[in-house]
């Protein structure tokens, strides 16, 4: 088994912008309901431009770069999937239905099987 060394370097200059952006989430947050009275327009443009600006103090960060990183790596990685064919897609779902009309008509023989041989022939309880 492999082992990967994570290497966690968070300088104090990290560590206040994400407490800034939680900061700003959080003031984003609050402000959203103590401007209940000036309008929902102020209300929601307060909330998003808090968010919006929380945002952007989180990606200047070293876990914000980190994380822009990771979804620019998930997003190479998908490019590469080979998808199936509409066709095989098709032919594959029918097989697993098909598969699965099988196996729960084998389990409902099981089971009336094994309810007739307890209760019929070893118990004697007849319906």
């Amino acid at each position: 088994m492999a082992t990967s060394q994570v290497e966690t370097v968070s300088t104090t200059a990290d560590k206040a912008k994400l407490a800034l952006a939680l900061a700003l989430a959080l003031g984003a947050l609050a402000g959203f309901y103590l401007l209940a009275k000036q309008g929902p327009v102020v209300q929601w443009s307060g909330l998003i431009g808090g968010l919006v600006v929380a945002v952007v103090v989180f990606l200047t960060s070293e876990p914000g770069k980190q994380f822009v990183a990771f979804g620019r790596d998930s997003w190479r990685e998908v490019k590469k999937v080979v998808w199936p064919a509409r066709k095989e897609a098709m032919q594959m779902t029918a097989y697993v239905f098909a598969f699965v009309v099988v196996m729960a008509l084998f389990l409902w023989l099981t089971d009336k099987t094994l309810e007739w041989v307890f209760y019929d022939l070893i118990l004697g309880w007849k319906k």
